[in-house]
């Protein structure tokens, strides 16, 4: 990892925890990482609950003045109006979200969600002030053809390309194997750094090596503790979009602590 990248640990909730499973998972895990002497200059953490537990969070964090960040798993490409069901960007950035997922697998998939409109997601988060997490990633037919990397690039290419370089500078980007996700299977540590180096070229491609260079590029798919340590490792993965591993307090510190064990020999 370089320089000037701080690392980032993602706890993806999905569907799961209430508001008061929410709060304690927060609680814990600060307490968790404070009796291991966790040293946030090292690594962010944050955490991504259900919106039904977002405001808990948030009195939570804001009460303690806990470190951890937290966003949201979805947004509205909307600000406001006759959308029943949506959440705006607004109403999560007045909730104190930092970041905002966008374009998951699983959004694309089951709702679905097109390029067109994780562009406008994309833009409607930054206009908001806050960081979108762009998910990219090919299932197994695009790997069985060999051309994963051509597709993950040109999944980024095609939501960034009418953003100017100050809002590409504000991304991060998530290369999420859709084939890795859920299953247990994971990428090889050399082919999480391919993907993401082909990915930061391409922005460099698009934006300029200054850009590049500094956008935070996170793999998922079935990360743990286990397989963390070897990934964190390569030179342009600069964290982790994590899944399952996220709903255990104890995997996930472990997983924060890997991570800036690295950050903290690059800081």
């Amino acid at each position: 990892m370089t320089t000037g990248r701080k690392p980032l640990v993602a706890g993806n909730w999905k569907m799961n925890f209430d508001h008061l499973e929410a709060t304690y998972f927060v609680q814990k895990l600060a307490w968790t990482l404070r009796d291991a002497r966790f040293d946030y200059r090292d690594c962010e953490v944050a955490l991504f609950p259900s919106f039904t537990s977002i405001r808990s969070v948030q009195v939570l964090v804001e009460a303690d003045d806990l470190k951890i960040r937290y966003g949201a798993q979805n947004v509205s490409v909307t600000n406001q109006g006759a959308f029943t069901g949506d959440i705006s960007a607004d109403m999560l950035s007045r909730l104190g979200c930092s970041y905002v997922i966008v374009g998951h697998s699983e959004r694309r998939k089951y709702h679905p969600e097109d390029d067109a409109n994780i562009v406008d997601q994309v833009r409607a988060v930054l206009a908001a002030d806050m960081t979108p997490i762009l998910c990219v990633g090919e299932s197994f037919e695009e790997r069985r053809q060999g051309i994963e990397l051509d597709f993950a690039v040109g999944q980024v290419r095609d939501v960034t390309r009418d953003l100017n370089e100050a809002e590409a500078a504000r991304l991060i980007v998530a290369y999420e194997p859709v084939w890795a996700i859920g299953t247990g299977m994971v990428a090889t540590a050399e082919a999480a750094q391919d993907a993401a180096q082909a990915i930061r070229e391409g922005l460099a491609a698009q934006f300029g090596a200054k850009v590049s260079d500094g956008v935070r590029i996170l793999y998922g798919g079935s990360v743990t503790s286990r397989n963390a340590g070897e990934l964190i490792a390569m030179s342009d993965v600069d964290g982790f979009l994590v899944g399952g591993a996220s709903l255990d307090v104890d995997e996930m510190a472990r997983i924060c602590r890997l991570v800036a064990a690295n950050g903290r020999r690059h800081r």
